[in-house]
């Protein structure tokens, strides 16, 4: 009996696994087909046979279309902060503790339901360049015991006193309150707000690592670094060029314009200037024990959102008459 010679019939790769509906991919299947005289194979031959999409590229496509959202949803806004916080953890840590992350988190939902992106730009901006301050000269400043506690990193009671304002300003915005008429105003005193505690917090820890005298705000007696109210020259104009720094970020991702980003810059520095007076006049002194460094930022940076918002209600009144 003369032998059976076994044909096959190559399928380019391509072919053999085609897409053919967003739900659907074809994978080949072979079917075998006999010589009719001698009963040997004599050929391949590939049918498709269809079977699930694998989940994977579905749930990555629905994941990337929520963080685009617009306008941004509470959905979204909780899926774009868990991606940022996980690629961006070695830098969390660095700052901020365990408990100080989740508030982190939260405020960073917050940020992103209520302005979005570039909302969110501008408090990381605030926390990197914060964090990167604090770290100025560390040994320095802990062998003088001027240093922030546990090496920098920051709880949720740094948190939520650096961010009270802000939080208030995005609830506003987000329920809407006083209409498309007063949309810009929180927004405004959200940017206001974070110019005024980045301002401190430059000028506080620059003065600590730099400062050549530092002066009681009050009396402009020379007074130890650290000391509650004190200011220096360095210290201050690094937390003048701290808050340009952040306004102008405000202003180019749009949401402040140019004469807003002055006005953020001023009343950054006035509220600053009332803070330190604060410092100097009541904090740790008797009846005022309540009145701690967390309580103090809610207070500062309360002045420079509110602050920022009658001046630019003022400026305009005058523009109009």
């Amino acid at each position: 009996m003369a032998a059976s010679v076994l044909n096959f019939q190559i399928i380019p790769p391509f072919q053999r696994l085609q897409l053919v509906s967003p739900h659907t991919v074809n994978f080949p299947t072979a079917t075998r087909k006999c010589d009719p005289k001698s009963g040997a194979p004599k050929m391949f031959r590939v049918k498709p046979l269809a079977v699930p999409e694998l989940g994977l590229q579905g749930a990555v496509s629905g994941v990337i279309d929520l963080i685009n959202a617009s306008p941004p949803t509470w959905k979204s806004s909780f899926f774009s902060n868990l991606l940022i916080f996980t690629v961006g953890s070695p830098i969390l840590v660095s700052g901020l503790s365990l408990s100080g992350i989740g508030s982190a988190f939260l405020l960073g939902t917050l940020t992103w339901r209520a302005f979005g992106p570039s909302g969110f730009l501008l408090v990381a901006t605030y926390f990197v360049v914060g964090t990167a301050v604090t770290k100025l000269k560390m040994a320095q400043k802990e062998a003088q015991g001027v240093a922030e506690k546990k090496k920098g990193r920051r709880g949720p009671g740094s948190v939520i006193g650096s961010s009270a304002a802000g939080c208030v300003c995005a609830y506003l915005s987000i329920f809407g309150i006083g209409g498309s008429a007063f949309a810009g105003l929180w927004q405004l005193g959200f940017v206001a707000s974070f110019c005024t505690k980045l301002s401190d917090t430059v000028s506080s820890e620059v003065g600590k690592a730099y400062g050549k005298t530092t002066y009681l705000v009050t009396t402009f007696k020379v007074v130890p670094r650290g000391t509650e109210g004190a200011v220096s020259v360095e210290g201050t104009i690094a937390g003048l060029l701290a808050s340009i720094l952040l306004a102008s970020v405000g202003c180019v991702m749009g949401k402040i314009n140019v004469p807003e980003a002055v006005i953020c810059v001023m009343a950054s520095q006035i509220a600053n200037l009332g803070e330190s007076v604060i410092g100097a006049v009541l904090q740790d002194k008797e009846g005022f024990r309540w009145l701690n460094n967390d309580a103090v930022n809610v207070i500062n940076i309360s002045i420079g959102s509110v602050l920022a918002i009658l001046m630019q209600q003022l400026m305009l009144r005058n523009w109009h008459h």
